[in-house]
């Protein structure tokens, strides 16, 4: 009885000392170049630039979300591989994304014509410390590209 107690107290300690992670603040967008070029779909390559705020170390487990330009979809990315980030740490997180070339001829003009587009990121992040956790996520910002 009394070790069930005891395990009881040290699990509510380990627990009430754990605090929801933060989400990866968003820092750059590097290295980005053209991998397959396609009439029906494109692979770009670039290298996503994130900080950990956190006082603690994660591994990223899994990212699946949807990218949109100026509220146009682009195309969808995937990550299935772990990923160690360390605390309170800038990291790179290398991506390719699958881009849907219906949706770029649609809007081509557009998208030269204006300087600034509008970049909204919708989808998921899993992570894992002691647990997995799925963490939502809705990034949107405007950027400057040069076509």
């Amino acid at each position: 009885m009394k070790k069930i107690v005891g395990l009881a107290l040290v699990l509510i300690v380990a627990f009430s000392g754990c605090k929801k992670p933060q989400s990866f603040d968003y820092r750059d967008v590097r290295n980005i170049r053209i991998e397959k070029l396609g009439f029906d779909q494109t692979s770009l390559y670039m290298e996503l630039v994130y900080f950990n705020p956190n006082g603690f170390g994660v591994t990223l487990k899994n990212v699946n979300c949807d990218i949109f330009i100026n509220n146009n979809f682009l195309g969808h990315y995937s990550l299935d591989t772990s990923f160690k980030i360390e605390k309170r740490s800038e990291f790179i997180l290398p991506s390719r994304v699958a881009v849907d070339m219906k949706n770029i001829y649609k809007n081509a003009l557009s998208m030269v014509l204006n300087k600034d587009v509008e970049v909204n990121v919708k989808g998921t992040a899993r992570i894992q410390k002691v647990i997995n956790l799925t963490i939502p996520f809705d990034y949107k910002g405007r950027h400057r590209f040069s076509f």
